[in-house]
């Protein structure tokens, strides 16, 4: 019998599934090894589907990657991209001529608005030792007012982001990481201008939440209307209600009902996503996200005839220079670097 706040138990898949007003979360776990002096894997890829290379072999994918695991170029329009990089680096290029590399607890937010080319590659800089990645990418809808806004491309180090640690009766600790939507008096950092997460009604919060041993932690109630999921990806087993959970599984929950979480005897990490639906249809055609089959045919003729502005960088697979430390470059040639 499923707890009253709970209105599903689903075991996590690829991507894992989400609610309006998000449309899907990929979640990117891969134990890279060692890296070659261009940043590539030191070790054979014989056996890979070079290209399309997303089967886990020795605990790591190369994705679309050829030489260095990641994305090559490739369009969105439509949606907003929110890459949360737990562990690792990411290197960033697109067609408006903005670059970055960032990871170890950055964020990068982009609305793609109108239409813009990205990049994400994983280059392995480390020659000596591993290069685990663990990233997360959310895909946040536009409502069909913003679809086709001027891009838009922000960094929020970690450094900046705020981390807010309680304490049960017992001093056991939870620590929540918030990348969007307020959690008691911490405000994130500014979202992207023309998101849905930048209007306070729309109750967007996107948490990352670690719980240790034992710890016990009640969240925090929102509207009825808001859709609220809580992705469990890294522990050993947890309860809500009378429900006993393991992990790999996501719930979706009552937002605005008492939910009591209460960890087993290791560690536990949680992603955490909730909004108001937008409630508007959505019509998806690989990375374009638009309200009506015709504004995506649309969309792709545009593409084909401008291919966004087209691509600034010498290499689809743009990684920068190994030297380069965590960096962002706006399309108006501002830098910040870390």
């Amino acid at each position: 019998m499923i707890s009253e706040p709970i209105m599903s138990i689903k075991p996590l898949g690829f991507p894992w599934e989400t609610s309006d007003p998000f449309l899907f979360c990929a979640y990117h776990r891969d134990e890279y090894p060692k890296g070659n002096l261009n940043m590539e894997p030191d070790a054979s890829l014989d056996g890979r589907n070079i290209g399309q290379d997303f089967e886990i072999k020795d605990g790591w994918r190369m994705y679309h990657g050829n030489q260095i695991p990641g994305f090559p170029s490739h369009p969105h329009r439509g949606f907003e991209t929110i890459s949360i990089v737990q562990e690792g680096l990411v290197d960033h290029a697109d067609s408006l001529g903005a670059a970055g590399r960032y990871g170890n607890g950055d964020v990068q937010w982009m609305t793609t608005g109108k239409g813009v080319q990205h990049s994400e590659m994983f280059p392995l800089l480390k020659d000596a030792e591993e290069n685990p990645l663990l990233m997360f990418q959310i895909w946040l809808n536009l409502p069909k007012k913003s679809k086709l806004v001027e891009p838009h491309y922000a960094m929020l180090w970690g450094e900046d982001i705020p981390i807010v640690t309680l304490k049960d009766e017992n001093e056991n600790e939870t620590e929540v990481t918030v990348v969007a939507g307020k959690f008691r008096d911490q405000h994130p950092l500014a979202p992207a201008p023309d998101s849905w997460a930048a209007n306070p009604t729309n109750e967007v919060a996107i948490w990352t939440i670690k719980m240790e041993p034992n710890a016990k932690w009640v969240l925090p109630l929102a509207s009825a209307e808001a859709n609220r999921s809580l992705y469990y990806f890294k522990g050993k087993d947890i309860k809500i209600g009378e429900e006993s959970i393991s992990i790999n599984h996501t719930f979706s929950l009552k937002a605005n009902e008492e939910v009591i979480i209460e960890n087993g005897s290791e560690s536990s990490y949680f992603l955490f996503l909730q909004g108001r639906p937008i409630g508007e249809p959505v019509v998806q055609y690989g990375p374009f996200v638009m309200n009506t089959e015709d504004e995506i045919r649309e969309t792709m003729r545009e593409y084909q005839k401008t291919q966004f502005g087209g691509w600034p960088w010498s290499k689809n697979d743009q990684v920068h220079l190994r030297e380069k430390g965590r960096f962002a470059r706006q399309a108006d040639g501002t830098i910040e670097e870390k």
